[in-house]
């Protein structure tokens, strides 16, 4: 599987912004190829590069095509996007579908304008549609956002591999010794307000504030700032 196979066909769009967009949130996902048919503003210009932000290079190398037909002549797999059910001899799937397809092709999504979508001629060309589950009151969904669905979507089935989020550097885990200090800190204060009755079930108290603290992955600076709230249990009110 590779992001290079895979294309996002945006037909007749209407609007620069939701171009811009589309090259966007590709960019974010790892996609680069682009074709774009019958625009109804003139490509490229200022707006489209603007609303593109970061993804200028899609921009400029995006394949532009006056004829729907012409455009989709080197796919071997052409998946339709479509919001409504269309009562044709056609396979429908949803997006959790796309795990079943081989991904190794060269592959193309269409999306349709955002005024009318796809004509049932033009999704006649396709292999299948695709639809995205949503509020079934309220389908239609904006180009751009339907895009960046699909791409995260697929970006998940290419890649196949998680991606974990590392703690920062600077912050510095609490030893047990430091949580300990904290734990007596706060038991002592607790018992100056007596915070432990019954004291038959002190015990078991003291079991689930351990559970709390040591469970919890705390930090240096956590620790400090539970320290001093403990500490404030013992200072008497000031009317």
């Amino acid at each position: 599987m590779s992001f290079n196979n895979i294309f996002f066909i945006l037909n007749k769009p209407q609007l620069s912004e939701n171009i811009g967009a589309c090259a966007r949130a590709m960019k974010n996902f790892n996609f680069s190829n682009l074709i774009i048919i019958n625009p109804k503003p003139s490509f490229p210009n200022d707006k489209i590069f603007a609303t593109s932000v970061g993804a200028k290079e899609i921009i400029q190398k995006a394949k532009v095509y006056n004829n729907f037909e012409d455009s989709l002549s080197n796919f071997d797999y052409l998946i339709a996007t479509s919001s409504r059910f269309r009562n044709k001899n056609l396979k429908h799937i949803n997006l959790n579908e796309l795990k079943k397809i081989k991904l190794n092709k060269k592959i193309g999504f269409i999306f349709g304008s955002e005024a009318s979508g796809l004509s049932n001629n033009e999704i006649s060309y396709a292999n299948c549609t695709m639809n995205i589950p949503s509020n079934k009151n309220f389908k239609s969904l904006n180009l751009s956002h339907s895009l960046i669905i699909v791409c995260q979507n697929l970006f998940n089935l290419i890649n196949k591999k998680e991606i974990t989020y590392k703690k920062s550097n600077k912050i510095e885990k609490a030893s047990k010794k430091q949580i300990k200090i904290m734990m007596d800190l706060c038991i002592k204060n607790l018992d100056k307000i007596n915070f432990f009755t019954p004291k038959e079930k002190k015990a078991i108290m003291l079991e689930n504030l351990r559970n709390i603290f040591y469970r919890n992955d705390l930090s240096e600076k956590e620790t400090r700032i539970l320290s001093s709230v403990f500490a404030s249990l013992s200072k008497k009110k000031v009317d």
